[in-house]
């Protein structure tokens, strides 16, 4: 029954349909362009450890973290999602932590949130621990009074809310380019990959990955002085995640295409 479904649907993703046009997603590479507003912080390295697998650890660095609001554009390869940039534009807010494998440079991402379904979906197959949420970050303008100009001096704000519950705030006050990118947006990023059980008796598939990556680019980074707050109005674990100190703030723009998984070895 199975197999005869399937030689009759298709689809990279949910749902199903005769073309495969029906899916939530199209097949990758997926080419994101976007401006970031960065908080570099620190964590309780016993807090940060909690949320490592057995098979990386705190490294050199331990308790080094990051809050990270981007507002992205993608598009899958024919670019044919820019037509609708309601489905092409979402807007981000992630934790980093900075952890390492077998002495090789990784970030763990333990809470990220998203304010569009497709980039949920994408999450989820990433191993990416994505949930909805409210994003809003101050942006770039050409001209005007309204807000920092692109790559000069300026002030810019992010917040992160969910089920009408704010969560974060932070804000960054650029005032010269840096030298170069923060650190922990340099690095590949190890996710885990959880298939929940739902036949019984099977064994969901459980495995950590990092994504091949591709056409990365940044703009000019500016930083300067930042301010972070994290409120604790959701559960503990996230709770234990709050700033022992707030270092450089960063924003900068952002290019990538992101083409498969692959196991982390």
């Amino acid at each position: 029954m199975t197999s005869s479904v399937l030689s009759r649907l298709r689809g990279y993703s949910l749902p199903l349909s005769p073309s495969g046009t029906s899916a939530m997603l199209t097949p990758p590479p997926w080419h994101f362009s976007g401006e970031v507003v960065m908080v570099d912080y620190r964590v309780d390295p016993v807090a940060a450890a909690a949320f490592l697998p057995p098979e990386l650890d705190l490294g050199a660095d331990p308790g080094r973290a990051a809050a990270v609001f981007a507002h992205w554009q993608w598009c899958s390869e024919p670019g044919t999602e820019l037509a609708d940039p309601g489905t092409s534009q979402f807007g981000e807010f992630l934790i980093l932590l900075a952890c390492e494998y077998r002495g090789r440079p990784l970030a763990r991402c333990p809470y990220a949130w998203v304010d569009q379904p497709v980039p949920l979906l994408r999450g989820w197959v990433q191993g990416m621990p994505k949930q909805f949420g409210e994003l809003h970050q101050t942006r770039p303008m050409r001209v005007g009074r309204a807000g920092p100009l692109g790559s000069a001096a300026g002030t810019y704000h992010g917040t992160a809310s969910t089920g009408g519950r704010r969560f974060v705030q932070a804000s960054v006050n650029v005032t010269a380019p840096a030298a170069e990118p923060p650190a922990l947006h340099t690095v590949p990023l190890v996710h885990t990959r959880v298939q929940p059980s739902w036949v019984d008796g099977e064994e969901p598939p459980v495995e950590l990955v990092t994504s091949t990556v591709t056409g990365v680019e940044f703009s000019e980074v500016w930083s300067g002085d930042a301010h972070l707050e994290m409120f604790d109005v959701l559960d503990a674990d996230f709770a234990s995640l709050r700033p022992v100190s707030v270092g450089r703030g960063h924003v900068f723009g952002y290019a990538e295409t992101l083409v498969s998984g692959r196991p982390l070895t």
